[in-house]
């Protein structure tokens, strides 16, 4: 589309506009060349300068005006003419962990650098050494630098270890005997059916683990008649069976006549299915006599019956 496709007074309206945006751009850059520098009269400059002259200041590399009057108290002073008014700063001898606000602001320290050393101090953090202060946030190298040599860390705030002899080494207690117990010998004997923990940790490979189990599982059946039961507890050390006997067992006996279905199942010897046809059995057939009334049952083979037959009473 060609300038002159449009109308008459559309040309005269785009010409407007494209010459009224030169005459903006050309004002605006006019003025922003006028502003490039201002305009200091003769006497401004010459009263700035003398003032300058009769405080003694002279610019730092960090453009801060400094002017030195020499010692105060042992320490150097100097002021920075960038604080405000009355502001100066003192170089003596201080300890981070102990210097109050009036003594950091005195040293040079910004308000907000003070509450960070209040605020690092308050949570129990100690400055240990000068090296620590550099971390300080804000710190800056030549500030650290002007301060390093006036740090002075107390003693009182290092660590007590570096001050206080280590205890001496006593010798090793002799080996407790109830929780080290001493094994027994090959020829040596526990009873099963009445040994405690105690006595059960004397056998070689067992260990608290395992006496516990032991006499858990012995809770469980009514007591043990036969040391092959404890392979029934799943990954017992065969090897430990040796050491144990049977003597004159006493079992508690339960009555299958009088349980119910779910304090029937509680027994290692009997599964849910054995209960339920137990129940079955007194309800059709009424009480049981003896074991062998429920041979003719699927859930009870031979086998199931004769180690059943200790813990059972009618």
């Amino acid at each position: 589309m060609s300038f002159f496709s449009f109308n008459k007074s559309d040309r005269y309206a785009l010409v407007f506009l494209i010459a009224l945006s030169l005459l903006a751009f050309a004002l605006i850059w006019w003025l922003g060349g006028q502003a490039d520098q201002t305009v200091v009269s003769e006497q401004d400059s010459t009263s700035q300068q003398r003032y300058r002259d009769s405080r003694g200041f002279g610019y730092g590399g960090d453009g801060y005006h400094r002017t030195f009057s020499g010692n105060r108290g042992g320490g150097r002073e100097y002021r920075y003419d960038g604080l405000p008014q009355g502001r100066q700063i003192e170089l003596f001898p201080f300890d981070p962990n102990r210097a109050d606000s009036s003594q950091l602001m005195r040293l040079g320290f910004s308000p907000w650098q003070v509450r960070n050393i209040y605020k690092y101090r308050a949570k129990g953090g100690v400055y240990r050494a000068p090296e620590d202060l550099a971390q300080l946030y804000g710190m800056t190298k030549e500030q650290y630098e002007t301060l390093r040599p006036y740090i002075r860390i107390s003693d009182d705030f290092q660590p007590a270890a570096r001050y206080v002899a280590p205890p001496p080494r006593y010798a090793k207690s002799p080996r407790d005997s109830v929780k080290y117990p001493t094994k027994i010998g090959l020829n040596e004997k526990v009873v099963l059916n009445t040994a405690d923990t105690t006595q059960l940790k004397k056998v070689p490979g067992i260990g608290s683990g395992w006496a516990r189990q032991i006499v858990s599982y012995g809770r469980l059946l009514g007591g043990y008649v036969d040391v092959a039961q404890l392979t029934e507890i799943e990954g017992f050390p065969k090897e430990a069976l040796a050491y144990f006997v049977v003597q004159h067992p006493h079992t508690q006996k339960m009555n299958l006549n009088q349980l119910t279905l779910n304090q029937l199942r509680r027994h290692p010897y009997i599964n849910f299915f054995q209960a339920r046809a137990i129940c079955d059995y007194r309800r059709l057939h009424g009480r049981l006599d003896n074991l062998n009334q429920l041979r003719l049952l699927s859930d009870f083979p031979p086998e199931a019956i004769q180690r059943l037959e200790p813990y059972v009473t009618y």
